[in-house]
């Protein structure tokens, strides 16, 4: 086995039907290395969003039970503005959700992105360049596209709700 990376357009990506054989085959193998890991950095951002959103509410803070008390005493001191500023007066209803079915859709997506993340860096341990380049080159455009959807994921999550 090779420890060298090496410029070469022969190698055998993950399993023996993956052989490659010449120039076309190798830009083709590193064009699908490419989309998979674009994809492993979308499943990144889509498993973050789906947990931001899976979240019923914030639990109110803890000290929000015995800063109400203290609100109904008759105290001027325990009544001051700094003190009430730090509870919230305002909860968020509870949205009904199949908390369940959500944590199993996780589940998978988590699996499959370890499996993706896997077989990835089992491609770039074949040593070959050109798929080494393909993973970088993914993953940072998978990056650059990734990163600007969650924002605008997080801000479409706050209009949903």
């Amino acid at each position: 086995m090779q420890m060298t990376f090496e410029a070469s357009s022969s190698v055998t990506l993950l399993f023996d039907f993956w052989s490659v054989h010449g120039p076309t085959g190798m830009v083709l193998s590193v064009f699908v290395v490419l989309l998979l890991t674009v994809f492993f950095e979308i499943l990144k951002v889509w498993r973050v969003w789906l947990s931001s959103g899976s979240a019923l509410t914030r639990p109110p803070p803890p000290y929000a039970a015995a800063s109400s008390r203290r609100a109904e005493s008759c105290c001027a001191l325990d009544a001051s503005p700094s003190e009430s500023s730090l509870t919230s007066t305002e909860t968020e209803p509870l949205r009904p959700r199949n908390s369940w079915l959500q944590h199993v859709i996780q589940t998978c997506l988590h699996v499959l992105q370890v499996t993706l993340g896997y077989m990835l860096m089992l491609c770039v341990m074949s040593y070959n360049v050109w798929i080494f380049l393909g993973v970088v080159v993914g993953s940072g455009l998978g990056y650059y596209v990734a990163f600007p959807l969650l924002g605008q994921m997080s801000l479409f999550s706050r209009v949903r709700h």
